[in-house]
């Protein structure tokens, strides 16, 4: 694989993620989704407060939250007191929330951000959220670098894995042994493929979000996809399909196509969307 273009993408990306904006520059800002908090720290912003941080380390893991940052509680249920002790500046909000609006803004002005849209796709979206996010904490410099280094990365990941023959590939999360997650156009993974020149097997509608529920014996067609499992997964997930038979007899999994990624955010933005691209390149690499 043509690696060196591909990585210096990374690199750039892990040089926007490490620097960290100066303390006084920039707005304390509370963050109650999981995308929105990640994105800030791409931009070198270190959130004041952010929701169920230890499902945060479980489900996107990369980038590492700061000890700094306090632990709002439940993402539907944030602990409020906690939130007015803090006095932020502002709380950032996706829609699926906003049923908290009227209660946080009694605290401080709530602003809502959405990468997942009925329309547009995820990616593009991200981009927008990403530019507004640099606007609203005086980093919009550092957004354009995050925005181009995104671009930059997969842009290079594509030319890196033009001359090899590579499989159509359905990407999921493991619901039960039984069951996942597998998603679709209105999803990050989606975009991220396309524009690394890669072919989604997934061909089935898709929700708001970008997945569809589906039982492991839908991923039987196309035969010869392979399929990019999305860790953390269930409990005992993994001895139950040892042992299935339907598991075992699926295509993907008797020609050795099956690759496992470590924890990615499956709604996140740009830095998610890097994430995904990255430990893509490895898995197909290996």
């Amino acid at each position: 694989m043509k690696r060196r273009a591909f990585l210096l993408g990374c690199l750039l990306i892990a040089s926007l993620s490490v620097a960290r904006a100066e303390p006084g520059a920039t707005p304390r800002v509370a963050v109650i989704d999981w995308g929105l908090a990640e994105t800030l720290l791409g931009l070198g912003v270190t959130p004041l407060a952010v929701a169920e941080l230890d499902n945060y380390q479980r489900w996107v893991a990369v980038p590492e939250m700061p000890p700094t940052v306090h632990d709002l509680g439940l993402r539907t249920e944030p602990n409020l007191e906690l939130l007015a002790q803090l006095r932020p500046d502002m709380i950032l909000i996706t829609p699926q929330f906003e049923a908290a609006r009227s209660k946080l803004e009694r605290i401080a002005p709530v602003i809502s951000l959405s990468i997942y849209r009925p329309d547009g796709d995820a990616y593009a979206n991200a981009r927008e959220v990403t530019r507004e996010l640099g606007r609203l904490t005086a980093t919009a410099d550092r957004a354009e670098a995050l925005i181009q280094a995104v671009d930059a990365q997969l842009a290079a990941l594509r030319v890196a894995l033009a001359d090899q023959s590579i499989e159509p590939l359905f990407v999921a999360s493991f619901m039960d042994d039984r069951h996942v997650r597998v998603f679709g156009p209105q999803s990050l993974f989606h975009a991220v493929l396309i524009r690394a020149g890669l072919s989604n097997a997934w061909t089935g509608s898709d929700n708001f979000w970008g997945f569809a529920q589906a039982g492991v014996e839908k991923l039987a067609e196309p035969h010869e996809a392979g399929l990019i499992v999305l860790r953390p997964l269930p409990l005992n997930a993994e001895r139950s399909l040892a042992a299935s038979a339907l598991w075992q007899n699926l295509p993907f999994v008797r020609a050795g196509r099956v690759y496992e990624l470590p924890p990615t955010w499956q709604f996140g933005g740009l830095i998610s969307a890097s994430r995904f691209a990255t430990l893509l390149a490895e898995a197909l690499d290996g």
